[in-house]
């Protein structure tokens, strides 16, 4: 993710889940009875119980003045909206009412302030009234049109539903017809007792004219074009460069976080790009033929958000698997992102196709770890393919470029290796902070550092001896939720041995880890420390000259030194460590920066990790593996589409503000100056 990326994630701080209609028609009612009681003030009269009784006919007043055309607006919205071809649910219908109230009683509160301090009259109130309820209609507008896609024209009629609403029953109870010539005696007897009802009104009413009325179609038609403007311009730039709207996208993220719709789905379509996706699969079985595990890895990234394109990709992949599912990070960015969750089907095919050619072979090599400058790789040969995992801690990384990962594993299959599966850890960042996020681009020093560091695995396994390889696996889907930072894979361990050396491969459901967690969790585990390098790789192996598994006696002097979080001895159990996350979108729904260990206790995490090692170093037994790999066509965001999409929404964002304040500023002057010259 780079900064701009960053900029965009940021802004689902603002994002909540829309409630639903009843809860907002609730909320409505409750404002509007206060209201009341402020605005329709009668005070007590003779006695408690007497003002009592005048306090609940104010309240029921702002419940019939001010929250019956909210309810007409909630209601009727999306019947009449659905019936233009719009898309506006009730729960959403039902919000935008409540907003709009909210504003109108905002706008009438400020007024009558000012009435009261100032030597403004009624009729001040009463005009503010007017532009409160124009006011309204445009908001009304411009979200219909956002979340409908109607024209403008179509779009007013839903919009104007609680402005009417409203209008309607001020000019009913303010008597506003006596002022009319209607046509007669005979009409007026017919009409004005059921069109001109003031006296079971509030006196304040009574203030209101015709010329209110006259002025309030006025309002609605300067604001509508305004509207009209805003969106014009606010949109061109996205269709000039991107082919889409602005429109869309808000729609879709916005249908997404309030209910869950795949409505973003559909504007990430018109993004889309193809493209050609290795995906690796590397298989376990035991003696019986039974999967043990499968770490399954194509090269997409696993966003954007949720549920939406790939982001609950691990999940998926560990409903389809046999054994136990690992489905690592891979060396691919937001641009590789899939555009809509009916793409994760087409990578699972491919991962079973992949697993039907898979050839199995009781040999593997020790792991093997190399520093390459920030680099510090960890692999394992399995047959004549590896599993090579990279990370940059305890340094900040993000994603690396779909090239650099490409590149670096074809340069560790130089040395004679056929299949490659090369993890991102994704497993030290510092979140959205700062201007550059740590993304390996091509041609950074970092990009060079995994590829030479990819080599020298490639190299060192190539030379390395093999021997039977014996695994076992633990898992705990623990009981924290997304919001903590950990999606519904938990935490999950694979140990594999050869020789007496035992390698721990620990893969997260999360994205991306807190600073130093990830060394924590390795100083637990074991007493393999990185060594840093600064100009050609150092391999660093993890096979002892005597062949045999460490003893606790031998690493009693880093024991002294390492946290005991489990509380059982605090030895190491396994030789060397590596720690990855999933980079799964499903916890950043609501929140973007949601990294492993920013909510949850360090401790109880590093303490259920070094459990579930325990056990998996217990379930150790004779297994043969395979690896296979099988190429999908897929439809992702496309090379640069989603730096352009964050650009473009992060100017629509700070511009737009700006643009409409100064349109929201215009049209109030335009309106001040109507006002005057009525």
């Amino acid at each position: 993710m780079t900064a701009t990326q960053s900029n965009l994630a940021g802004l689902s701080r603002f994002i909540f889940r829309a409630p639903s209609w009843y809860a907002s028609l609730g909320f409505a009612l409750l404002i509007a009875a206060i209201a009341g009681v402020g605005a329709f003030d009668s005070g007590l009269r003779d006695g408690t119980w007497r003002g009592l009784f005048f306090v609940g006919k104010d309240a029921w007043e702002g419940i019939f003045f001010v929250g019956i055309p909210t309810v007409v607006a909630s209601v009727a919205t999306t019947g009449v909206d659905r019936f233009f071809g719009g898309r506006l649910t009730p729960n959403r219908s039902s919000l935008l009412a409540l907003a709009c109230e909210i504003v109108l009683v905002g706008l009438l509160t400020v007024a009558a302030i000012l009435a009261v301090l100032t030597s403004l009259d009624q009729r001040f109130v009463y005009d503010v009234l007017v532009v409160a309820l124009a006011s309204i209609f445009a908001l009304r507008l411009l979200v219909i049109i956002a979340v409908s896609r109607s024209s403008i024209l179509v779009a007013s009629i839903p919009a104007s539903i609680q402005t009417l609403a409203s209008a309607f029953l001020l000019f009913i109870y303010s008597g506003t017809l006596s002022y009319l010539e209607v046509g007669g005696p005979i009409l007026d007897a017919y009409l004005m007792p059921y069109f001109s009802r003031s006296a079971q009104a509030p006196d304040v009413l009574s203030a209101l004219t015709p010329d209110h009325f006259v002025l309030l179609g006025v309002m609605c038609v300067i604001y509508a074009m305004s509207v009209y403007a805003f969106l014009e311009v606010i949109d061109r730039p996205w269709r000039n460069s991107l082919g889409v709207s602005v429109l869309d996208f808000i729609r879709g993220f916005i249908g997404h976080i309030a209910e869950g719709s795949r409505e973003l789905e559909d504007f990430f379509e018109q993004l889309g790009q193809e493209a050609v996706v290795p995906v690796t699969v590397l298989a376990f079985r035991d003696g019986e033929g039974e999967e043990k595990a499968q770490f399954v890895l194509p090269m997409i990234h696993p966003g954007p958000m949720g549920e939406i394109g790939g982001g609950n990709f691990p999940e998926r992949v560990a409903r389809r698997t046999e054994g136990l599912a690992f489905p690592p990070h891979a060396t691919a960015g937001h641009d590789f992102n899939l555009v809509t969750e009916r793409e994760v089907d087409t990578i699972l095919e491919a991962a079973e196709n992949a697993h039907e050619r898979i050839e199995y072979s009781a040999e593997a090599s020790a792991s093997v770890r190399v520093d390459s400058g920030e680099a510090k790789l960890v692999g394992q040969r399995f047959g004549d393919d590896a599993l090579v995992v990279s990370t940059f801690a305890p340094n900040f990384a993000d994603d690396v470029e779909y090239s650099v990962g490409l590149s670096a594993a074809t340069e560790a299959r130089t040395s004679g290796l056929d299949n490659v599966l090369l993890v991102d850890a994704h497993n030290s960042n510092n979140g959205l902070e700062g201007p550059d996020l740590g993304h390996v681009t091509p041609g950074s020093r970092r990009s060079f550092d995994m590829i030479h560091g990819a080599g020298a695995v490639g190299r060192a396994l190539a030379d390395a001896e093999g021997g039977l390889l014996t695994l076992g696996v633990a898992s705990d889907p623990t009981d924290w939720t997304p919001r903590d930072g950990i999606g519904p894979l938990g935490i999950r361990v694979a140990v594999s041995e050869v020789h007496g050396e035992t390698t721990a491969y620990v893969l997260v459901d999360g994205n991306n880890m807190e600073p130093g967690l990830r060394d924590e969790i390795i100083s637990d585990l074991c007493t393999s420390v990185d060594s840093t390098v600064a100009d050609e790789p150092a391999v660093v192996t993890a096979a002892r000259s005597d062949g045999g598994r460490a003893s606790d006696a031998d690493h009693a002097s880093d024991a002294d030194d390492t946290t005991d979080p489990v509380g059982d001895g605090g030895g190491p159990l396994v030789d060397t460590a590596e720690v990855m996350t999933t980079d799964t979108h499903i916890v950043n729904t609501v929140k973007a920066d949601n990294q492993v260990g920013a909510v949850i206790d360090h401790d109880e995490l590093r303490s259920l990790i070094r459990r579930l090692v325990s056990e998996a170093v217990a379930d150790c037994e004779p297994v043969e593996s395979g690896m296979a790999v099988e190429h999908a066509e897929v439809t992702v965001f496309g090379n640069d589409r989603t730096e352009t999409l964050a650009s473009h929404a992060n100017v629509a964002v700070s511009m737009g503000g700006a643009f409409a304040a100064a349109i929201a500023c215009t049209t109030i002057l335009v309106s001040v100056l109507i006002f005057f010259l009525a």
